[in-house]
């Protein structure tokens, strides 16, 4: 059973956690975002939107389901980032006016969309000349990372390894996204493995809570209730044998982070295939 982002039942859960300080040390030691306009596609419950304002630049959260527009509104109002807007759209086609980002972000995103290139060429046709694109999300070889008391994420799927097939169906290889970011007009591409703090729990009990509640992993939404119940059982006796159970529980995830900028000379190409009939 696929996540259903517009559920009202999901209401909250890609909103209740903050940004890691590792990731905005590592975006910041990319790009200085003062002042800058940042569109935040697939922004979720707008974790990242407000990580973004709080680094000084003039965020546009976008997001095609309802349910996550409005958690992510009132999460940054309650924040004090009113300033920060979200409207409802589709990551291929926003809505947004062309060249209205100097920085496009699409983290966790691009593992969703039924089409990569229509995704990054809209990302091409929202930036300006030279603009820059940032890409989170997970390689196969992100996936495969150990599973640990700290990467507890590896034991979903030793305990359920036809997990596996999901993720290899979904998940792109780091060259093939090089490839398409060149095809869909940039340049300037790189990419580097990003782990990231996602949260630290008090204790055992916590973190089963967050697991049985499928806080904001989609994959989890794969398995049934007792599957689900099953797995985290397992991870929590993995976890147990070397963690205190009054010890916090500190989740590590693994990521790869692209960076490329728009070419001038793709532009035109870029914005055509944006609005290509398909």
């Amino acid at each position: 059973m696929a996540l259903d982002f517009h559920a009202e039942s999901n209401a909250g859960t890609y909103a209740s956690r903050g940004a890691d300080p590792g990731w905005v040390s590592a975006v910041a030691g990319m790009i200085d975002l003062r002042g800058l306009r940042v569109v935040d596609l697939g922004c979720g419950g707008g974790i990242y939107s407000t990580a973004m304002a709080q680094m000084g630049a003039l965020v546009t959260g976008v997001d095609f389901s309802a349910q996550m527009v409005t958690d992510a509104r009132e999460r940054a109002q309650s924040l004090g980032f009113g300033d920060v807007r979200f409207v409802q759209g589709d990551a291929e086609r926003t809505g947004l006016e062309a060249g209205a980002a100097d920085v496009v972000l699409m983290r966790a995103l691009i593992h969703h969309v039924p089409s990569r290139p229509a995704v990054l060429a809209e990302a091409r046709r929202l930036l300006t000349e030279r603009g820059t694109v940032l890409i989170q999300d997970r390689t196969m070889a992100d996936v495969f990372a150990p599973p640990s008391a700290e990467h507890f994420r590896g034991w979903f799927f030793e305990i359920f390894p036809r997990l596996i097939d999901i993720e290899a169906r979904r998940r792109p290889d780091a060259e093939e996204v090089d490839l398409a970011l060149r095809k869909a007009g940039f340049s300037s591409i790189s990419h580097s493995s990003l782990p990231e703090v996602r949260r630290t729990y008090d204790g055992i009990n916590e973190l089963r809570s967050d697991l049985l509640s499928r806080t904001g992993r989609s994959i989890l939404h794969e398995l049934d209730d007792g599957e689900l119940a099953f797995l985290v059982d397992g991870i929590c006796e993995r976890i147990a044998r070397s963690t205190p159970a009054d010890q916090t529980i500190r989740e590590v995830d693994y990521w790869t982070l692209w960076r490329a900028r728009a070419d001038r000379h793709g532009a035109e190409d870029a914005g055509a295939a944006a609005h290509r009939p398909r």
